[in-house]
Formats: structure tokens, sequence, C-alpha cells
């Protein structure tokens, strides 16, 4: 029996120019962004591959932290760019991932989407917003400080029944949980690619993805508390707005404006 997202499937269903046009699929694997690596250091697939598994032995995001799904209910994967950025524009593949996403999700489901910064993405559920997807960006750069090509990992809950949603500081729910049908898999993956392919395109051009990404972030006007690794005390304010690069820009009580990078930071709101 062919698997749902196999590369039959999904090489019929795209309407993609180029991004997933070198699609792969694995049934199972430890990470999508560990396995993309480990290709790039033998053989590099060319910019645009895709690389999906069903389920993920240690999936992983931010900060180390576990990315678990039952196999087969969940969009796992990982996309490989070779954009010729400084490093500090990297950060635009986050942008474009996450608002790929939460289009992709709205187009197939109606559900409202939202975003937290500075990589989740969620949607609202009887009132109240709990993350479906999460993304994971890493890179690496040459000795001028210029990309040499990024793995945007990207997890998506699709199918996953409420029982095996995982307990988070952001509840957690998925796409059935929360819209009560199952969604197409193959479809959301189809959606997701094209908008990401013509997110990428627009930003490769020149245009920030950062207006459109800040206007959905959830975070922008919330009172935050952010902690940072081997920071002696955490920066608690209001989350005013982003910069150009996407740090979060953090006024405290006396007044003075905090640019907070992704990096190794706990947020709370």
């Amino acid at each position: 029996m062919q698997a749902e997202l196999s590369e039959t499937a999904v090489q019929a269903a795209l309407t993609t120019r180029w991004l997933g046009r070198t699609y792969v699929y694995r049934p199972e694997l430890d990470s999508t962004n560990s396995t993309l690596k480990a290709m790039m250091a033998a053989t590099p697939p060319p910019a645009g591959a895709v690389l999906l598994a069903d389920y993920q032995t240690q999936g992983r995001g931010r900060l180390g932290r576990r990315w678990e799904a039952p196999p087969g209910s969940a969009l796992l994967l990982s996309v490989l760019f070779r954009p010729d950025w400084p490093a500090r524009q990297v950060t635009w593949l986050t942008m474009i991932g996450a608002l790929a996403v939460a289009e992709a999700i709205e187009a197939l489901t109606g559900l409202r989407t939202g975003l937290k910064w500075p990589n989740d993405v969620l949607v609202e559920q009887n009132g109240r917003w709990r993350k479906v997807s999460g993304l994971l960006l890493e890179g690496e750069w040459g000795g001028d400080d210029r990309l040499l090509y990024a793995i945007l990992g990207i997890g998506i809950n699709v199918n996953v029944p409420a029982a095996a949603l995982p307990a988070a500081a952001t509840p957690a729910t998925s796409l059935l949980a929360a819209g009560g049908t199952a969604v197409s898999r193959l479809a959301l993956l189809g959606a997701l690619l094209a908008r990401l392919e013509a997110w990428y395109e627009t930003a490769v051009g020149g245009a920030s993805p950062q207006p459109a990404w800040q206007a959905r972030l959830l975070t922008i006007g919330q009172a935050v508390r952010v902690t940072q690794t081997g920071a002696q005390a955490a920066i608690v304010g209001v989350a005013e707005a982003t910069d150009a690069w996407g740090q979060l820009l953090v006024r405290d009580a006396a007044g003075i404006l905090h640019a907070i990078a992704a990096g190794d930071v706990t947020l709370r709101s």
C-alpha cells in the first residue's frame, strides 16, 4: 500500500515550480533536520529539497525541546534553502515559514491562526489560542559571515488525537482537535509548499516579510517575561514591536527598550 506522503503521491500533487521537486520520504527517522544536515555533508541535494518523515524518534524544537506525535498524524519536514544572504537575514526564513504555515492552515481548514514570537503557529480553539505548529531553523555560515545553506524544520499537528497531545508551556492542539474533522496531510503539504515558495521568492527579490509576519504576532502588546541563558535577571516589560530581523522589542518599567534575539530565550506572556 502506498504511503499517503510517498514520493509518487507528493510529486503528483505539487503545484510548485521548484520547491519540493526534490522530495525524499521516510516512514521513520530520528529527526528530519539532523538527517538533512547529514545529507549535506555527504551528497548535498539542490536548494528546495524537502525531507519528510511520518514519524520522528528524536524530533526536536527550539532549545532542544522534544517534538512528539504519533506516526502518520503530523506533518514533519525539513526544507533546504541556499539564499545569498548575510547571517542576520536568515531570520527571514523563520518568518516566511510561519506565514506559509498559517496561510495553508487557514486555506484548508478555515481556522483562525496567529503567531507567537519567535517560531510558533497557533490556532484559535474555543476562544483560546493553542500551539499547532513549531519551526526550527538551522544553518551553516562561511568565513565571510554569509549563509552557506539553511534548513527550516516544520512540524504541524494535523490529525493528532486530543489525548495524544503533549503537555507544553503553550497549550497544544491539532487541526483535528481544533476543527473537529480530519485534514488531508497531502493537501496541507501541497498548500504549505506553494505558499512557502511564493514567500521565499518575494524575500529573495528583496521584499522583507517582517511587516506581514509582525501583523500576525499575538505577542505584540502583551506583557512578557524574557529569560535569557546566562543572564542574571529576566527582562519584564511590554512587547512593542519587532525590528527588521525579527528581534522582539520589549520596553521595561524604566522605559528602556530591549532588543531580544530568539537564540537561547524563554518567553512567557
